[in-house]
């Protein structure tokens, strides 16, 4: 397996993967990722005009040449030295292997060779496995944000964070108050 840089050429891969692994798309709206989400999250950047941003897809390719994870990356988002894991899927049948936890260890020593001090991620709250996960692999739940309409399903977001190196939550909530609970 080897991980690559995904761009929109790239969209069809992605799409097919959201097809043979619904389970975060029906767990989110209820049903398959429709045909253009594989785009519209290769394109998709905050709001927010922040210059020092800038988004990363990654995809892991297994021998097949199949797509068997995907992550997507915002440097120095919301703040300088804070990474915004957007999106992170594994491929269902590698659910339960340690995949995940081995690829998220590489994404995070790539991160911090980039300069991130903290990895910051949202996690919908009915996702329990999902914040299972996080935690265990040395997140902390920061805030909640409350009512956030994602493709007309609306859910509770937990925001959490999980310090590089010798950072830690004080100095992080310093940086980015906004993420105060």
């Amino acid at each position: 397996m080897r991980t690559v840089l995904l761009r929109e050429g790239d969209a069809a891969m992605v799409q097919s993967f959201y097809d043979a692994n619904p389970g975060y798309f029906l767990l989110l709206g209820g049903g398959p990722a429709s045909p253009g989400t594989a785009m519209d999250h290769l394109q998709a950047f905050p709001s927010q005009d922040i210059a020092a941003a800038r988004k990363h897809f990654f995809g892991v390719v297994g021998a097949s040449g199949q797509l068997t994870a995907v992550a997507d990356i915002i440097e120095n988002y919301p703040e300088p030295a804070v990474w915004h894991l957007g999106f992170f899927i594994v491929a269902t049948d590698l659910h339960g292997t340690g995949f995940a936890k081995s690829w998220l260890d590489a994404l995070e020593v790539w991160t911090q060779s980039q300069g991130a001090q903290y990895l910051r991620l949202g996690v919908v709250q009915v996702n329990l496995r999902g914040r299972r996960f996080w935690e265990k692999v040395g997140f902390v739940p920061a805030r909640v944000r409350r009512g956030v309409d994602m493709g007309g399903h609306v859910h509770d977001v937990q925001t959490m964070v999980k310090p590089l190196a010798r950072a830690d939550m004080a100095a992080y909530y310093a940086l980015a108050p906004r993420d105060l609970g």
